[in-house]
């Protein structure tokens, strides 16, 4: 029968993957750093921001329109108030008659230009938060189309930080800022027509000193724009420094290095103290700047606006006429005034952008071909031919790898700590690519093969256990989401571990904590040995599967995987001598390569490498 079906079959094969912290012990990984190395243009950066906004054109329009109507609303309103002064002739003289009704429209202006801002408000916030919810679902897949050498060469802290902190920054500083752009270019130039129709000298004076403001303002932002991007990199370190510490807090605990902790913490949270500072204290300076400007602005339209009144140069005004224009020379800075108010915001928004547009730019996992197989049935006969690989290209690690399993053969590694057995492991499973030979399932390359229905054949258990928060059913069928009450409980009997889950408060409906809560290292292995027993795989693998297990369980669950491994093709990486006996090929790994192989009985009769190491475990004193 042919294992391997068209690419829209379902295989009936669920792999299951504790975790992948390890995933780099045998040899490092790429040197963790920054993402991407060329820095996009204020341009570009805007330009990829649109397309963002571009889907949600319908709250991008009504916001806009929504806006322009009630500037030009609140600009209509001095016009109202200034024919209101006019009508007072003197005291105690009104022109009731003629103010009322003014009232009354003056009422309504007010009343829509109210409404429409709160339109404009209302369609400015969902825009905001569809346009954020669709970033961070980019970024999230983005991740997890990200190769494994990807994550392992980047802080996990940083990473994350990137898809809920800068992702946040952007939503708050971009999308509002440029709402307040839009409506200060629609109140610049309505309060500009508007000033032409009073007073065309007038207007002139407030144009010609308003560009002093601008210039004010833009020369901060150009110096402050570095230390905002320096701010945001240094808060990416701070996050990764802090989910890296406090994920380990008992081993830092238990080597005392609380102090040492706290001083990386203060040299990082130092960092952005100053960075942080620099930024605030720069951006600062625009907004107490331009008001000052806009404040001579102000004065100098009261007192040339008097002379007009009493003299008629530069021009013919009334009292009425000169409320207006003084209420318009304060319209026209306003929009000044609130761009320079939310350029700290701006600024911190275009440098987590570019943040985020560097993880969306990486280079992602190269994709399944187009014709690759998918596995339906596999059958376990895995090969490994010549098989070279090195996480960093200058140190090698895996030379010449050769190995022939038949299905349902156990071959098991041995050597020391950083030999390449658990990279070997990474490489059946596609979380890296060989660099040389070539490594077949049933005959075809694994390249050639979907990563989905490659990982599917596989079920796997590492020293590190993973366990996410939800119910201890739900952990266990992980791999097998369809999986009834009846199957996980036999999976959890056979892995040893239904006897402590019947003592939990609601049994395999006991919600466990992130990262496995308060359950001891041997019991969370327990579980998820059960989740790949109920999975059923085809071909296992273990990694040091029973470490945390004490002898006595050791030697229960040893027994389940030798009836879950009979007539499966495993793959064993361990410590314990004891428990790879039985295995029909034990091989000697050292410095990336295999240096004996052979069974049990055999390696001793050699009395080489593995029987040095034998000895030493078993023997006396």
């Amino acid at each position: 029968m042919n294992p391997y079906a068209s690419a829209g079959s379902v295989s009936t094969v669920t792999a299951s993957v504790s975790g992948n912290d390890n995933l780099n012990a045998d040899g490092g990984g790429a040197p963790r750093g920054e993402i991407g190395g060329v820095r996009l243009s204020t341009g570009e950066v805007t330009r990829r921001l649109l397309s963002y906004v571009r889907p949600h054109a319908v709250s991008f329009s009504i916001s806009f329109v929504s806006a322009a109507i009630s500037v030009v609303l609140q600009l209509y309103t001095p016009i109202l108030i200034g024919r209101g002064i006019d009508l007072i002739i003197d005291t105690g003289r009104v022109d009731f008659d003629a103010l009322l009704p003014l009232v009354q429209v003056l009422a309504l202006v007010v009343i829509g230009a109210a409404a429409f801002q709160w339109l404009q408000g209302y369609c400015v916030n969902r825009l905001c938060y569809e346009t954020v919810r669709d970033m961070r679902i980019q970024a999230s897949e983005k991740l997890g189309r990200m190769p494994l050498s990807f994550i392992d060469a980047h802080p996990h802290g940083d990473l994350i930080s990137r898809v809920v902190n800068d992702v946040d920054q952007v939503g708050d500083g971009l999308l509002q800022g440029f709402t307040q752009l839009f409506t200060g270019v629609v109140t610049i130039v309505g309060t500009l027509v508007f000033m032409l129709t009073i007073s065309v000298p007038m207007a002139i004076v407030v144009v010609l000193v308003t560009p002093a403001s601008v210039l004010a303002a833009s020369l901060i932002a150009k110096f402050s724009n570095r230390s905002f991007n320096d701010q945001q990199r240094v808060q990416g370190q701070l996050g990764g420094y802090i989910e890296e510490y406090v994920g380990n807090q008992r081993l830092v605990d238990a080597f005392a290095h609380g102090d040492e902790a706290q001083d990386g913490f203060d040299a990082i949270n130092g960092e952005l103290y100053v960075a942080g500072e620099r930024a605030q204290f720069l951006s600062s300076l625009s907004n107490p700047g331009t008001r000052f400007i806009n404040n001579l602005i102000y004065a100098v339209v009261a007192v040339i606006g008097c002379v007009g009144v009493i003299t008629g140069v530069p021009a013919s005004l009334t009292v009425g006429e000169v409320q207006t224009f003084l209420s318009y020379a304060n319209q026209y800075t306003k929009p000044f005034n609130e761009v320079t108010s939310v350029i700290t915001q701006v600024q911190t928004a275009y440098a987590s952008a570019r943040r985020l547009f560097a993880l969306l730019d990486a280079v992602e996992e190269q994709p399944d071909a187009a014709d690759a197989a998918v596995v339906d049935h596999p059958q376990g006969g895995v090969s490994l031919s010549h098989v070279d690989f090195s996480y960093v290209k200058d140190r090698k690690l895996l030379q010449d790898i050769c190995i022939d399993a038949k299905p349902g053969m156990r071959f098991a590694f041995v050597g020391p700590t950083g030999c390449g057995k658990t990279t070997l492991i990474n490489l059946l499973l596609r979380f890296y690519d060989v660099d040389a030979g070539r490594i077949e399932l049933d005959g075809v390359e694994t390249r050639d093969i979907t990563r989905a229905s490659l990982r599917r054949s596989f079920g796997m258990v590492l020293q590190d256990t993973w366990l996410f928060e939800g119910t201890v059913h739900d952990n266990i069928a992980y791999g097998k989401p369809d999986a009834t009450r009846e199957e996980v409980i036999a999976a959890a009997r056979r892995a040893h571990a239904d006897k402590f889950i019947a003592q939990l408060p609601q049994g395999y409906d006991t919600v466990i904590g992130e990262d496995g809560g308060s359950f001891s290292a041997g019991q969370k292995q327990l579980l998820c040995i059960a989740r790949v027993m109920l999975t059923d795989p085809a071909i296992l693998l273990l990694d040091e599967a029973t470490s945390s297990i004490d002898t006595r369980t050791e030697l229960q669950v040893q027994a389940a995987f030798d009836e879950l491994m009979d007539g499966r093709t495993s793959f064993v990486v361990a410590h314990r001598l004891s428990t790879i006996r039985n295995a029909d090929c034990i091989l000697y790994m050292r410095d990336g390569q295999i240096l004996e192989r052979g069974t049990h009985d055999e390696l001793l009769a050699r009395g080489g490498f593995y029987a040095e190491l034998y000895n030493s475990q078993f023997s006396e004193g």
